[in-house]
């Protein structure tokens, strides 16, 4: 029957009410119910798995381009001092200074939204048009509130990233701003280039460290582009190796590399299993896990039978997947709880514990036509076959159904430098009597994981090369101002190489740092997305999925801010080699 209560918004309100009409009803005629809160969490468990991750790489994204629109403008005002002066001098006021460049930003900004919105609106027709062809619903777009608030919102970040340097513009003194070949204040910094200089370092490297410390602020943009990136691809590789995790034990029986088919199965409850043809006759259990057992090279193995009973709380049919033998070398990746230890247990996922009302540590009632039986929930387990809603038992619990317990597939583990093809021609010749049959264990592929991997890759990127480019502008920008002093560098002998050694150093010391830095953060934003992933889907996911970054993996993501810095400087760096002395000390 089909119940619409006026409140179902959530699974509490909804849990409230089925307790209210199993309350109503004869007892024992509520055996169980189906939120459509469920259903529609199945429907879209592909789509809202993408979505955790995807608005943290936004949020990363905003990030990287307030850095960026920062840098943009203060290169801006870097390179028009001169201007600012000119018009200061014809009466400008720091106000109108301010709001000018702020405009500035701004017009493109607005340009750029117009644009975005558009594309935006264009690209999203299609895959909502198949969404409603695929569910059958009304025709969707885009709220009209987003194609509002989402232009409104970039640009209130863009005024705001623009407004620092505006006020820097508008603060420079009119004599300052047209004073050609301008420098840091002559003290600042002197401290940390004498420490420096003491250092057993060439000169051009003890320079370079000490530089950061002359344009702090400036220094501060470097190590935020280098950290973001550091956050990002720690980030991006830890969802890449937590999706792999998750693609080879999402599967029953993955660890196992070999099956044994026996043929046989069982029908639905009340049905009769109907063979056709002498090759589709199960071969005897005995005899199978005799040839199985006798052979050298088998190291452990185990058998699964297959049911459908009727699970309380669940309606229709339920799998019931039967071990028979230790399986806990393969068993499914646990969330909670322990594997099969005895009869009278089960494991089963989040999603069927959320479907039935249970936790771990309740007790499931299964039936089938004429018998029912109560197994203990002792642990919850992580595997999306079937949609997660099997439910895995010693054999004992379909002998007590009164089902047939004897294993219809065996799984095997050959012993450790077993060739795998010379061990399946061994044992399909063993098993030949028998009429069982030895395979590799095929292995499926996630169409949605390769997706996500696929645009995990290209997000990354994205945000790589943003921040690469915003760390290329910011060296940019402090070479063009010390070119000055590059030239006295140079006339008092710092050769090409030197200077190119100098300014390299100058930002990758500040990469080494904030690389260091932004790996912990990195580790801990993917710590906190993936579980929501896996709540998106209704599973909680195990801690072995989650805790994937080790210490091979984030000791070179650590170094990767010295090759984000360095990527970024090396063409202002060669700008400043390649430069001659005459050219740059023109400037004074």
């Amino acid at each position: 029957m089909l119940y619409r209560f006026r409140d179902a918004s959530t699974e509490a309100r909804i849990s409230a009410h089925r307790t209210a009409l199993g309350a109503a009803v004869p007892k024992g005629a509520l055996t169980g119910t189906l939120s459509f809160l469920t259903v529609r969490r199945q429907a879209t468990a592909n789509a809202m798995a993408i979505v955790p991750f995807v608005a943290a790489f936004g949020v990363l994204g905003l990030a990287m381009s307030v850095l960026v629109i920062g840098t943009v403008i203060s290169g801006a005002v870097g390179a028009a001092t001169w201007r600012i002066g000119v018009l200061k001098s014809l009466g400008f006021t720091p106000g109108h200074i301010v709001r000018a460049y702020v405009a500035q930003a701004l017009v493109p900004a607005a340009a750029g939204c117009v644009l975005g919105v558009a594309l935006g609106n264009v690209l999203a027709h299609p895959a909502l048009a198949e969404t409603d062809s695929v569910y059958g619903g009304a025709s969707s777009s885009i709220p009209w509130w987003i194609d509002v608030v989402v232009p409104a919102t970039a640009l209130v970040l863009v005024a705001r990233a623009a407004l620092v340097p505006a006020l820097r513009a508008g603060r420079l003194r009119t004599v300052e701003a047209m004073t050609p070949g301008r420098t840091p204040g002559a003290g600042r910094g002197q401290r940390v280039r004498r420490l420096a200089g003491g250092l057993p370092l060439p000169r051009a490297v003890s320079l370079g460290l000490a530089h950061p410390f002359a344009r702090p602020a400036r220094s501060l943009t470097t190590a935020a582009a280098v950290g973001l990136a550091a956050v990002t691809v720690t980030f991006g590789t830890g969802l890449a190796l937590t999706l792999g995790s998750a693609q080879s034990s999402r599967e029953l029986n993955a660890a196992a590399p070999v099956v044994v088919s026996a043929a046989g199965g069982h029908a639905p409850p009340g049905a009769q299993v109907v063979h056709v043809g002498a090759d589709t006759q199960r071969a005897d259990p005995a005899k199978v896990a005799a040839v199985l057992g006798a052979q050298r090279d088998t190291r452990r193995f185990y058998g699964t039978a297959a049911a459908q009973v009727h699970a309380s709380g669940i309606t229709g049919r339920t799998e019931v997947t039967a071990y028979q033998g230790d399986a806990s070398w393969a068993a499914p990746r646990m969330v909670s709880g322990t594997w099969l230890t005895g009869p009278g247990q089960a494991v089963v996922t989040t999603r069927f514990l959320r479907a039935a009302h249970l936790r771990v540590g309740d007790t499931l009632a299964l039936s089938t036509v004429g018998r029912s039986t109560s197994v203990r929930i002792i642990g919850e387990a992580f595997f999306t076959e079937n949609q997660g809603m099997e439910v895995l038992n010693p054999a004992a619990t379909l002998t007590a159904l009164g089902l047939d317990a004897n294993p219809s597939q065996y799984f095997l583990q050959p012993a450790p430098g077993t060739s795998l093809g010379t061990y399946l021609t061994a044992l399909n010749s063993a098993l030949e009597p028998t009429g069982a049959v030895a395979s590799t264990a095929a292995t499926g592929t996630s169409g949605v994981i390769v997706a996500m991997d696929g645009l995990i890759a290209i997000l990354t990127g994205m945000l790589l090369t943003v921040a690469g480019l915003g760390v290329l502008n910011t060296v940019v920008l402090d070479t063009r101002e010390r070119v000055r002093d590059l030239g006295v560098m140079k006339a008092v002998g710092m050769t090409p190489r030197q200077v190119l050694v100098m300014v390299i150093t100058s930002v990758a010391g500040v990469g080494r740092l904030t690389g260091v830095v932004g790996v912990p953060l990195g580790v801990a934003l993917h710590h906190f997305v993936t579980p929501l992933m896996g709540h998106a889907i209704g599973m909680n996911l195990p801690r072995s999925v989650i805790a994937v970054c080790h210490w091979p993996v984030l000791v070179p993501l650590a170094l990767g801010g010295i090759v984000v810095a360095t990527a970024g400087a090396l063409l202002p760096a060669g700008w400043a080699a390649r430069t001659g002395t005459a050219t740059a000390l023109r400037t004074e």
